[in-house]
């Protein structure tokens, strides 16, 4: 079996670099797309070729259609956008290119979360309740049939994203046509499509994912799980590995179930497997990611293991070379992600010019980043702007690694929530390890609470120093984001 040639990274930001770093480490020529907001993205600079793509990442045909023209052997989707899109995936089949991720008809499976949730129910694994059928147009019977089957709390997710963008908690009756209708304008916007389905919420909760690799050749192994239990809305803010307040025999327990489902499903590539995980102990199974996730770079750390290595490697017809004896997690690793984003409204946008970006160094510090100096923050897409990921010998080492890393990272020209990290980070319930996915909106709750009249002239006077040491334009950044602000960009060159 022989390795690819040349694969083409149907992705952006900094998920398009960590694809492109490993592909230049096997020797493998890359092909990078671009839309004309991205156009001076690392990705691009990086690339042996990239190619403008004026459809947007969305349109699979155009993606196939220049891998087969630039020679390229392979396509590597990243995370999001093509990434679980059966028929992108059954199209670059149709052409003879590799899509490096699970095949069609596992995706398919997977994909259908409803029927994957009831396939892994008579395989006797437990599970949430779950809307037996997509939900994708005005259907009054069938949320009634929801209601009586599920009842609230609920989660209205779409079935693209699962608990990603157009993920939705509704804990009453009169929110539900609301969350319904943004869940499927957010759904529609990043990935297409409408469709949603709705699941028990089990709150409190731990959110739990159970890292997968598997081959072609029958070998499938686990990397440990990943905690990520600090959401606000349907977005994670921090995440940690292992899970720090569920003990060994309880992770083995969700390791093993994870390998089953794998095994359930004919998974082959890289997959998270998802569980709920409630405030007794029991786990319920959530959904399969068949694809890599934002926060990969938690596992790669414990474990020494190259996700992205392991996907071309499995998608080439090759064995896994990762053994599970030796893929077992060491220590304890955090993961910040650092977005443009404004603190003081809800963590909005705040698209713009970087003038200056210090990133953070020393040993056991990782930053996946694709922003430099003079990088410009688009408003079209969420604004990442480094995943920062700190490994320590245990829990106390690592939180106190990435606070010194978090303090050490400088980014002026748009606003951050770099402040709002590193107050998670020092916050009681986070240091003592059992928290659950109520902590990050109670300490947003908190941060929004109206300051008292004695602070006011301190706050002001460290906001008003803000806006003068920044480039931010004097529109509030939540309007630049409704209309789809952006500077230019520099042209590539010649």
């Amino acid at each position: 079996m022989t390795m690819f040639k040349k694969i083409l990274i149907a992705n952006r930001g900094e998920i398009a670099v960590r694809v492109l770093q490993t592909c230049r480490e096997m020797g493998i020529a890359t092909l990078a797309l671009y839309e004309a907001q991205d156009r001076d993205s690392l990705h691009v600079r990086l690339a042996d070729e990239c190619v403008l793509l004026p459809s947007g990442f969305l349109d699979g045909a155009a993606v196939v259609r220049v891998a087969a023209e630039r020679g390229a052997d392979a396509i590597h989707p990243g995370y999001g956008f093509l990434a679980e899109d059966v028929a992108f995936i059954r199209a670059c089949q149709a052409a003879g290119i590799t899509f490096i991720g699970p095949a069609a008809d596992t995706v398919d499976a997977v994909h259908n979360k409803p029927a994957a949730v009831l396939a892994a129910q008579k395989a006797g694994i437990p599970v949430v309740k779950i809307s037996p059928a997509v939900y994708e147009h005005d259907d009054d019977d069938a949320l009634r049939s929801v209601i009586d089957l599920i009842g609230f709390p609920l989660v209205v997710k779409a079935t693209s994203a699962g608990r990603g963008p157009g993920s939705r908690l509704v804990k009453t009756q009169e929110n539900l046509a609301e969350a319904i209708r943004s869940a499927q304008a957010e759904a529609y916007a990043v990935f297409g499509s409408r469709r949603l389905y709705f699941e028990q919420a089990v709150i409190p909760a731990h959110q739990v994912g159970v890292q997968i690799l598997a081959d072609q050749h029958g070998h499938v192994i686990h990397l440990g799980e990943r905690e990520g239990s600090l959401i606000y809305g349907s977005r994670k803010l921090i995440e940690e590995a292992p899970a720090p307040c569920i003990p060994l025999e309880q992770r083995e327990k969700l390791w093993e179930t994870a390998l089953h489902i794998a095994k359930l499903f004919k998974i082959e590539g890289a997959c998270t497997v998802e569980f709920l995980v409630d405030n007794k102990g029991h786990f319920y199974f959530s959904e399969v990611k068949a694809r890599i996730q934002t926060e990969h770079p938690l596992t790669e750390m414990l474990t020494r293991v190259d996700i992205v290595r392991e996907q071309i490697r499995i998608a080439a017809g090759l064995p896994l070379q990762a053994r599970q004896e030796d893929a077992v997690p060491r220590g304890h690793a955090i993961l910040c992600r650092v977005s443009a984003e404004d603190p003081r409204f809800r963590l909005m946008p705040s698209p713009g010019q970087l003038q200056k970006v210090r990133l953070p160094g020393g040993k056991d510090v990782r930053v996946d980043t694709h922003v430099y100096e003079g990088f410009t923050v688009s408003s079209q897409y969420m604004p990442l702007i480094a995943k920062v990921t700190a490994w320590g010998h245990d829990r106390a080492h690592a939180i106190a690694r990435m606070q010194r890393a978090l303090n050490e990272f400088t980014v002026t020209g748009v606003m951050n929530n770099l402040p709002r990290l590193q107050e998670v980070l020092r916050h009681d319930d986070f240091i003592a390890g059992c928290y659950t996915t109520d902590l990050l909106p109670q300490i947003m709750t908190m941060g929004e609470k109206r300051p008292a009249t004695r602070d006011l002239a301190a706050i002001a006077a460290v906001l008003y120093a803000l806006r003068n040491s920044t480039t931010t334009p004097s529109e509030p950044a939540r309007l630049q984001a409704q209309r789809g602000w952006h500077r230019s960009s520099r042209r590539l060159p010649e």
